[in-house]
């Protein structure tokens, strides 16, 4: 089985041409279109708040604006160790990482990628539900670690939530989709 076979199985259509793609995604409308923008603008929201994270973590500023209420103390929090015990790596840069590929998934395929490619909507939902499980688990370590949170990193864990929900629909429907095309 080619790769495109395995992306587009049982795709009667011919997937649009570069030139269509681009038209569709730029200009097209409707719901589904719309949740994929959403998401591509939540995602590049999480990628700014690692950013900004990481500006902090690699020493280029060195105090990060907070919320001065508590459970907040975004610089403790981020200077803490299990920040930077994944990879060897200030985790700020793993976030930015991490949402470009949710973005690239959602900005992947055309108009109706859920009859052409119902892989694509189907991996979208799946990096977004690991996303959220990712942000969730994060989030516990770095409460247990310093009893604090992260803001920047509690609302890129905000964005992905959102980028799940607006993500299922599609996912229902390119599953379904493959369902009936399995008949």
């Amino acid at each position: 089985m080619s790769y495109t076979q395995w992306l587009h199985p049982g795709s009667s259509t011919q997937l649009p041409s570069p030139r269509q793609l681009s038209r569709e995604l730029r200009l097209g409308d409707g719901p589904e279109l719309g949740r994929r923008r959403w998401i591509v603008g939540l995602s590049f929201f999480g990628a700014a708040m690692g950013q900004i994270v990481s500006l902090y973590q690699f020493g280029i500023v060195r105090k990060l604006p907070d919320l001065p209420i508590a459970p907040f103390d975004t610089n403790r929090v981020d200077a803490a160790d299990y920040a930077y015990k994944r990879l060897n790596t200030p985790d700020g840069f793993l976030m930015v990482l991490t949402y470009a590929a949710t973005a690239a998934l959602a900005a992947a395929g055309g108009r109706r990628r859920a009859e052409q490619s119902p892989w694509l909507p189907l991996l979208l939902f799946g990096k977004t539900v690991y996303d959220v499980g990712t942000t969730a688990k994060l989030s516990r370590e770095e409460w247990q670690e310093t009893k604090a949170l992260c803001l920047y990193c509690t609302l890129g864990a905000a964005a992905s939530l959102a980028s799940m929900l607006l993500a299922a629909p599609e996912a229902a429907r390119a599953a379904t989709n493959l369902i009936e095309d399995r008949r």
